[in-house]
């Protein structure tokens, strides 16, 4: 992959993180346009363009909390959900609520649901999940928990490890450059479909992007 190239249909990419792209991308066998665009599209949207490594749980307003956990909270506290004024601006609080207590995320042990909250470009998260990724990489899960949270490089790679093995999702990125497919990939990397409508306006824009600088042979 050229990186001259690269900088032509990403331009609006970190340049630093352009560095990274090229060796990242042949990796993991992100070798079209097409399973380029629904990589950064979705990757763009959970890290702010590649500058959040680290997922924020310190949210200011109660309003957002429930935005994002309705199912978990509300604004007094009533139906048996929690009330989001007691959580504001309190991470630790906030991610044990969420997170702790979770077995399908190997989240068993008090404190858990923060030490293993959103990592890395693709916000990994869930004990098991850093685990899965530390066995790949060959280091612990404490080191790769640092490593993931500081170092874009492994930031990166844990993001197309997340996607690409553990996740499968070059396979479902193949399947088109429609709104569908955008909102599957959407589902299986958020859960649920938070922000499908940034993710769906980054994909087509990254996708464009390539198609107009006529750079299919550059994958």
């Amino acid at each position: 992959m050229d990186l001259n190239k690269l900088k032509t249909v990403v331009p609006h990419l970190p340049e630093n993180i352009l560095a990274l792209l090229p060796d990242a991308f042949a990796k993991y066998d992100i070798n079209t346009p097409l399973r380029a665009s629904h990589f950064l599209g979705q990757i763009a949207h959970e890290s702010g363009n590649f500058t959040i490594k680290t997922e924020s749980l310190r949210y200011s307003t109660p309003q957002r909390i429930v935005n994002v956990w309705p199912s978990r909270f509300n604004l007094d506290g009533s139906g048996g959900k929690r009330n989001a004024n007691d959580y504001i601006k309190n991470e630790e609080k906030l991610a044990g609520a969420v997170y702790d207590n979770r077995p399908q995320l190997g989240n068993t042990e008090p404190g858990d649901g923060f030490r293993f909250r959103g990592g890395g470009f693709l916000q990994l998260t869930g004990k098991d999940a850093y685990k899965g990724y530390a066995n790949y990489i060959g280091k612990s899960v404490g080191e790769t928990s640092d490593l993931l949270r500081s170092n874009d490089h492994y930031a990166l790679d844990a993001a197309l490890w997340e996607y690409v093995i553990d996740k499968k999702l070059n396979a479902v990125a193949d399947q088109g450059a429609t709104d569908a497919v955008v909102k599957m990939v959407t589902k299986i990397v958020n859960g649920g479909y938070i922000g499908l409508e940034e993710r769906t306006k980054l994909f087509y824009k990254y996708f464009y992007d390539a198609r107009r600088d006529t750079l299919i042979e550059f994958f």
